[in-house]
């Protein structure tokens, strides 16, 4: 029960992350303006913002134009609430809780990490569809990630904040030497920043697994894109901010499990 009440929250959560996918990147504001047809510009009323049921019960379609909505709405809350479970799951096992209730909350340790990687994991999918619609980073989201993840690593008294710290540098020069080397063509700057939080969430060494991740599924998606769309390497522009976030994630959630697997294949 208490997971089908995460998973709500989550796309309520994720409702409101489709207002920052879509305003961040354009510069609007986040919290001034309600909702609202980007074709007609007519408000929405609050029965047309319930998470998902709206979605379904208007067929996909704006209620005034019947212009046909976007189908990431749908796809960013029921992502999120999906996650949101995935993350408490996470927690709870970081803190060896047999099961997840409302009384565990009140561990004040749980009730910070819980609210930490909740955070992260909302900053993520924001830089993951903002990236993905609008070729864009959005440092408005990127900035307080690596501001809130210092002063988790600083108050965490579990956390190897050196290692973390270390973590970050190094891959955020690793990712400015591509940027330099291919003059913003291979890689955006925008990816510089998202490595440097990367590096302070995962830490060694689950960076360098989310690293594999990420090189290896972009690898695999731009080939299948090439091919598909029959375009040369050069004319092929793909963002490269989700597969940095899928390879966050991965190896946030089951970094062991993978390196693990990394290995036995290597050897």
């Amino acid at each position: 029960m208490e997971f089908v009440v995460i998973f709500i929250i989550g796309l309520f959560i994720g409702s409101f992350l489709n207002v920052l996918v879509d305003r961040l990147p354009k510069e609007e504001s986040v919290i001034r303006g309600r909702s609202h047809c980007e074709k007609c510009k007519k408000d929405l009323v609050w029965y047309d913002l319930i998470p998902l049921l709206s979605f379904v019960f208007l067929k996909g379609k704006c209620r005034c134009c019947h212009t046909r909505l976007s189908c990431f709405y749908p796809i960013i809350e029921f992502t999120t609430g999906v996650l949101f479970v995935v993350t408490t799951i996470f927690v709870r096992n970081n803190f060896q809780f047999l099961i997840f209730n409302f009384q565990s909350i009140l561990n004040f340790q749980f009730s910070i990490s819980l609210i930490y990687y909740l955070f992260i994991v909302s900053s993520l999918i924001v830089v993951f569809f903002a990236d993905l619609k609008y070729g864009i980073i959005p440092d408005k989201v990127v900035f307080p990630a690596v501001v809130v993840s210092v002063f988790y690593l600083f108050l965490n008294p579990n956390s190897l904040i050196i290692n973390h710290l270390f973590s970050a540098l190094g891959v955020c020069l690793f990712f400015l030497v591509l940027f330099l080397g291919t003059k913003g063509k291979g890689m955006g700057f925008g990816d510089v920043k998202l490595a440097f939080l990367m590096g302070l969430v995962l830490g060694f060494p689950n960076i360098v697994t989310g690293l594999y991740v990420a090189f290896l599924t972009g690898a695999i998606i731009g080939c299948i894109l090439i091919v598909w769309r029959k375009k040369k390497l050069r004319g092929t522009n793909i963002p490269f901010g989700p597969f940095l976030v899928l390879g966050t994630l991965l190896a946030m959630f089951w970094g062991e499990l993978i390196l693990q697997k990394i290995m036995l294949v290597l050897h």
